[in-house]
């Protein structure tokens, strides 16, 4: 693919976008169909869940700049909240420049559990599971062969012992299976295994079976991202006033500090995080609920909530490092009908799950860089509000031209509500029809002077 970096590219209308895309990507402009109705028909919604009555769409966008371990990519975003994905496709410029976003990412590991009770001696019964494990290990392995053939399947097993001293109850064991699901998400592969081992498990524990599904707390199934930004890529060189980097790149790291040392504030910084991850997932037909699960669960894992992505100053560089859960898949799921999902990740042009899970956590870290920069600078308000002004515009009934208008000047006063946006679009209409009546009278003047012998 030829470089994600594509100046004015918002200032294209949307045929013009779509060309430019399917050009650098190599894809058939016709291949964007799709995208006019949703990417879904009424028909295929009403097979997915239950008791259709319609679709309902959002924006799907693109973020553009995102240089990924040494690739560029074009990043589908699918969010109704207007900034994220220009959020986004700043940070990634910022980054960009320092040769992008870097990336490890585990093998996808997901993890099942199977809850055993009535057991009468739980350490004893743990011990006769542990003995079991290889032949436990090539049961599993036996319940999913097509994906032990594509190299995954189960490759780890475990008994765990739960039991609270301070309360009077009997113990619960809690067998841990461990499958790599390869490129898919894994739910329905994991529980699939957790109940065909379940039985089995149960009669080695003497005892009854429990639960058997799946956690969303996916902390073999990291992805790492970091970076690197000079002072002068923070820098903001346009306009009237110049923004020092350096004071940009420490103001940065004492916002960072804010969120590692107060969960209040570690909430909002991880909730900038998954603006833009959560778009990429909804995008790409993948599970966002069990991805935010698995974030928060993780950023809580020593007791106290910490943010996701923490910057640190090396020299006259501002750092940045993520870490995070990313159960993602390319295979499965709603992708066997979204068609609008398929063209999301044909548009990213990833070919795995792993590199789908790296680009996603590069686009989290970028959202997070763009927000802590635009609050050591502007305040958050400033760029969000001129892009939110737009939404208000043509919620008053601006169209065409009228939009940027309307926009431009709620967003000058500082007062972007409905209510002040259709008095500056009823005046904006009687000025263009003046006008317009002016013009006509000027013409009429001049056919009947050419009239005159």
């Amino acid at each position: 693919m030829s470089s994600s970096r594509i100046p004015g590219f918002y200032r294209l209308d949307v045929d013009a976008r779509r060309r430019q895309i399917a050009e650098r990507r190599g894809i058939a402009f016709g291949r964007l169909a799709p995208l006019d109705r949703g990417g879904i028909s009424l028909e295929v919604a009403d097979g997915m869940i239950e008791n259709v009555l319609g679709t309902h769409a959002l924006p799907l966008g693109v973020a553009l700049n995102f240089l990924v371990d040494g690739v560029d990519y074009f990043v589908p975003m699918a969010i109704e909240e207007p900034s994220v994905v220009a959020a986004a496709s700043y940070g990634a410029k910022m980054v960009r420049r320092g040769g992008g976003f870097h990336t490890t990412v585990a093998a996808p590991v997901m993890i099942g559990q199977v809850q055993l009770l009535d057991v009468a001696d739980p350490a004893a019964a743990g011990g006769a599971i542990h003995e079991a494990r290889a032949a436990l290990l090539g049961l599993a392995r036996g319940l999913v062969p097509r994906l032990v053939a594509r190299g995954g399947g189960p490759v780890d097993l475990e008994a765990r012992v739960l039991a609270d001293p301070d309360r009077d109850e009997p113990a619960m064991i809690i067998v841990h299976i461990r499958v790599d699901c390869r490129d898919a998400m894994g739910a329905n592969l994991v529980n699939t295994i957790c109940e065909g081992l379940a039985d089995r498990l149960g009669a080695i524990a003497g005892g009854r079976v429990g639960l058997r599904i799946l956690s969303n707390l996916c902390d073999d199934r990291l992805v790492t991202v970091t970076c690197r930004i000079d002072d002068e890529a923070l820098a903001d060189r346009t306009g009237d006033d110049t923004t020092d980097g350096a004071r940009v790149r420490r103001d940065v790291v004492l916002a960072s500090r804010f969120a590692e040392l107060d969960p209040y504030r570690a909430t909002t910084h991880n909730k900038g995080i998954m603006n833009g991850v959560d778009a990429v997932l909804l995008a790409t037909g993948n599970d966002w609920r069990g991805v935010e699960a698995s974030a928060h669960a993780f950023a809580a894992r020593t007791g106290r909530y910490a943010p996701l992505a923490v910057w640190c100053t090396e020299g006259d560089a501002l750092v940045g490092r993520l870490t995070m859960p990313m159960p993602v898949g390319t295979v499965g799921g709603a992708l066997h009908v979204h068609a609008g999902a398929r063209l999301a990740l044909e548009l990213l042009g990833v070919d795995s799950a792993q590199r789908l899970a790296a680009v996603i956590g590069a686009v989290g870290l970028a959202s997070n860089l763009a927000a802590l920069r635009a609050l050591a600078t502007d305040g958050i308000q400033r760029g969000h509000m001129s892009l939110h002004a737009r939404v208000v515009a043509r919620a008053a009934g601006a169209t065409g031209d009228l939009v940027e208008h309307v926009a431009a000047e709620i967003a000058r006063l500082g007062d972007v509500k409905p209510e002040r946006a259709r008095e500056i679009l009823e005046r904006l209409r009687q000025s263009h029809e003046a006008a317009a009546v002016t013009l006509h009278e000027l013409h009429d003047d001049e056919r009947e002077s050419e009239a005159r012998p």
